[in-house]
């Protein structure tokens, strides 16, 4: 069924980017994994090199995956809102283009989950 709204929502969203203190929620998931039902979402600081955010939060996330520790990321592919995207390793979440409230998404090519359930 169809919903179709009397009026327009006009408020200021509870999660809007100021109210995360100069950070920016950066979602981020693993296609193929099935392991992680769904993407994490963590407040990053613009100026964390993109880098630091592979090594610390998904690491932290994803790395007891035992396809973790094999991934070659120079194959990995990434989108950015459902876009094809290839991120700067050395550059910044901000120099990357990454804003408030993004979702990323990565691939992991020849990696296929735990006995190829992501196939």
């Amino acid at each position: 069924m169809t919903v179709r709204a009397v009026r327009a929502y006009e408020f200021e969203p509870a999660d809007a980017e100021q109210q995360f203190h100069g950070a920016r929620v950066v979602y981020a998931g693993w296609d193929g994994h099935l392991m992680f039902a769904s993407p994490y979402a963590w407040p990053l600081p613009p100026d964390l090199p993109f880098a630091h955010f592979l090594a610390g939060p998904l690491a932290g996330a994803f790395g007891q995956h035992p396809d973790w520790p094999l991934i070659d990321w120079t194959k990995a592919t990434w989108t950015r809102n459902g876009e094809p995207f290839v991120p700067d390793l050395d550059a910044t979440i901000a120099a990357n283009g990454i804003v408030h409230k993004d979702a990323l998404r990565f691939t992991t090519p020849g990696l296929t989950g735990i006995g190829g359930a992501g196939i």
